[in-house]
């Protein structure tokens, strides 16, 4: 009998595709629609790859992929390709995992050992265009130790070393005879995942059929199809018509499907929050005054309760409100009044238009959301109007992240982050100045000394009361000098066609989607009888 485990963690990027209105899974059709085994979700964006290689699925639960650990429903760690949990010796600096047997790739090839050194080093190698490659900073040295065993040596204990390990295992056979940042691999990828990829129309749609030989058991959906759907309204009416099984929508669409029987709505907590990006680079948004004014500006109470209906809670930084590294007493509460305090107090005066200025510049910006995102929309526009009575014009636009992208130095975003797991992963990424401008890492170029020590030391510490005292020092360093205005931690809304059971959600991160949701464990799900 095989033993089944519950896999992932909500946290691999979101993956989509899209399927024509003549194939809808209430009437069956060319995607198969609600013929037995065969599930259609909308998701609101698509990866730019599909290999580990490059950062794709590196919190887990890939679906093509696996990791050495994976995440259970609780998000506690559990072995995957790994027999066992790690063998932690030398004060925390080595890490030891034997490979479970029998396991091979969908081609048919054996994992070995050798497969799990060749992706870490790939990851880790400074030619690879992977910019999640200081996640992984910890590591000295891997190696192989036989067929089944993988060593890792680190330079220092890493606390959070052992939840770094979900990073999906990809074949050497195939990957190593590639350009990592170029070869085929990024779009034809082979894993050992409960699900192989049969086709991917870029911007439409992915599909993949079921792994007959997944070491953790034939998945009883044997179809999925996820469907690239951008824009909020249309996949509500998409999955209205029954064009979709399921989606993830934004918590005031979601609410309209309550009094539908067929269906059934699902919220996960998270970490995700939005927050608009603040650039040092930017004369007027790089101006601690005015990111201390429009903290206190903004209102992230009505935010919660009239954009996100509710589900959610107000962020007064990068950790939710109910996490145990949550600094507590950092709370501010909506204060127009001591924003335009503190504007005055630094020479920001109310011009005849009602926008301040200083030595002849507006307190005026740009900021850019991405179209087709409601919930972000919304955000935009209530920050804006919360800053202008602060008397600072925050000009929102929406725009494709093509256009927003190479405006990230010096514009602000409504964006979008959040990590689970520990302190570490979100933070680092998100505020240490090494990683300024990086990608989508600190995208506001944020750049504070205190921070980057509070950061250094979680990092590297073993000791639970110093990283605690050092997270607490970093998010009480933003309430004194924000590098982003943080608005709300955002529940995800589900709704999904009620046809089968063991669906569950995650605690979950920013990226959700395909590898968020009541579909996280897809591969576990039984037909209702």
């Amino acid at each position: 009998m095989t033993t089944r485990r519950i896999r992932g963690t909500a946290a691999a990027m979101a993956m989509a595709g899209a399927v024509s209105a003549c194939s809808a899974p209430g009437n069956g059709g060319a995607d198969g629609g609600a013929a037995a085994g065969s599930v259609v979700i909308g998701v609101s964006t698509e990866p730019d790859t599909l290999s580990p290689l490059l950062g794709y699925g590196k919190d887990g639960n890939s679906k093509i992929f696996d990791g050495l650990l994976a995440r259970k429903a609780d998000l506690s760690l559990e072995p995957a390709l790994a027999k066992a949990l790690p063998e932690v010796t030398d004060g925390g600096r080595t890490y030891t995992y034997t490979l479970r047997e029998g396991v091979k790739f969908s081609d048919g090839e054996p994992l070995t050992a050798d497969d799990v050194v060749f992706t870490y080093r790939t990851v880790l190698d400074d030619r690879t265009n992977n910019t999640a490659k200081s996640e992984l900073d910890a590591i000295k040295e891997v190696r192989a130790d036989g067929d089944d065993k993988v060593v890792f040596t680190l330079d220092y204990p890493y606390a959070a070393f052992a939840a770094r390990t979900v990073l999906p295992v990809v074949p050497e056979h195939i990957a190593g005879k590639q350009d990592p940042n170029t070869g085929a691999f990024n779009t034809e990828p082979v894993g050992t995942g409960p699900y192989v990829l049969t086709g991917w129309s870029k911007g439409e749609k992915l599909t993949f059929k079921a792994n007959p030989d997944y070491w953790g058991g034939a998945p009883k959906v044997k179809k999925l199809t996820m469907a690239i759907v951008a824009d909020d309204d249309v996949r509500a009416t998409r999955l209205r018509s029954g064009d979709l099984d399921g989606a993830t929508l934004p918590p005031n669409l979601a609410a309209t499907f309550k009094s539908d029987d067929d269906k059934k709505t699902y919220r996960a907590t998270t970490y995700d929050f939005r927050a608009v990006t603040l650039p040092t680079g930017n004369p007027v948004t790089g101006d601690t005054t005015i990111r201390r004014a429009l903290d206190l500006a903004v209102d992230r109470e009505a935010m919660v309760g009239t954009i996100l209906d509710g589900a959610g809670r107000p962020a007064y930084g990068p950790l939710p409100l109910d996490d145990p590294w949550f600094a507590q007493g950092i709370e501010r509460a909506h204060d127009p009044g001591e924003a335009r305090r503190v504007l005055d107090e630094a020479g920001w005066k109310a011009g005849g238009d009602g926008v301040r200025a200083k030595d002849g510049r507006r307190a005026s910006f740009t900021l850019y959301y991405p179209s087709g995102d409601k919930v972000r929309q919304d955000h935009a526009l209530a920050y804006a109007s919360d800053a202008k009575k602060a008397g600072i014009e925050v000009k929102a636009e929406s725009a494709t992240w093509e256009v927003i992208e190479p405006r990230m130095k010096h514009d602000a975003v409504l964006a979008g982050f959040g990590s689970t797991g520990d302190p570490d992963f979100g933070l680092y990424t998100l505020l240490h100045s090494s990683l300024a401008g990086d990608g989508f890492n600190n995208m506001a170029r944020y750049d504070n000394p205190a921070v980057d020590e509070a950061l250094d030391t979680g990092r590297r510490s073993q000791d639970p009361t110093a990283r605690k005292a050092a997270y607490d020092d970093l998010q009480r360093a933003l309430v004194k000098n924000p590098g982003y205005t943080f608005l709300t931690h955002i529940d995800h809304m589900y709704v999904l066609a009620d046809r089968w059971k063991g669906l569950t959600t995650q605690t979950e991160p920013h990226e959700h989607g395909f590898a968020g949701g009541p579909w996280w464990n897809v591969e576990d799900w039984q037909p209702q009888a």
